[in-house]
């Protein structure tokens, strides 16, 4: 637990960095997560894991209300300068500072891999309101693309289409049968940003100085020798997004 804390806060001093490399989530999976809850009137949406607000930016392009909650103060201080109308709490997954019963949805963005499922997934269901919907979501490169498997390679291993946890089904008594859905999504990249948003990940972040410096050395060289990378380009992506509703108690 002490080494999932640990490597869950380690981002904050990449906090701008993760702002300006990570990517956001495909429109169209927010929507789509969001679905179940029909035409309500500006439902309560919380995003729980936050970050810088990859996933929240999408939320405030909705009409929703949003809330932010993250365990890194850096990271949320770059969410709140950057999306200043959101409200933001420092918190965690397992421990949620919101009432009981008080949001219409609780949202995750690449970051079910930093909660104890066990403490999480009930904590989720307490602050939902009855047939509330939790969804996680989570980006991939897609290597289905040939140049992009060569880069997820070279970078060590980057979760995939074809290599990836994400949809591996959640299973919780407390909530209905999860769906799940992909969605094509895409990022405007240079080769250079591309390593610097490996840069950001936590793998490369733990690692000795000379190893990180060697790992951001060998995947450059491999982007210099593809023509797809030259200029800008847009990196394909993937976005996996599972739903489920809260059922009645």
């Amino acid at each position: 637990m002490a080494d999932r804390v640990h490597r869950g806060t380690v981002f904050g001093t990449e906090a701008a960095a993760y702002a300006a490399h990570r990517p956001g989530y495909a429109a169209a999976a927010i929507r789509w997560a969001l679905a179940p809850l029909g035409p309500s009137a500006r439902p309560r949406v919380l995003d729980v894991g936050a970050g810088t607000g990859k996933l929240t930016e999408g939320l405030v392009a909705l009409p929703v209300q949003t809330v932010a909650v993250e365990p890194d103060p850096a990271m949320l201080a770059e969410l709140t300068a950057r999306l200043p109308q959101v409200e933001a709490r420092i918190g965690t997954a397992e421990r949620i500072p919101l009432p009981d019963a008080s949001v219409d949805a609780v949202l995750v963005g690449t970051a079910m891999h930093w909660f104890d499922p066990h403490r999480a997934i009930p904590e989720f269901a307490r602050v939902l309101r009855p047939g509330g919907v939790f969804a996680p979501l989570a980006n991939v490169v897609d290597d289905r693309v040939d140049w992009v498997a060569g880069y997820a390679v070279a970078a060590g291993g980057l979760p995939s289409h074809r290599n990836n946890s994400a949809r591996r089904p959640v299973r919780h008594p407390g909530f209905s049968r999860f769906e799940l859905a992909e969605f094509p999504h895409t990022q405007r990249r240079t080769a250079a940003g591309l390593v610097a948003t490996v840069a950001t990940h936590s793998d490369t972040l733990m690692r000795p100085a000379d190893q990180r410096a060697a790992k951001l050395n060998r995947l450059a060289a491999y982007l210099r020798g593809r023509p797809e990378t030259e200029g800008e380009f847009d990196l394909p992506l993937v976005t996996l997004a599972q739903r489920a509703r809260l059922e009645p108690a």
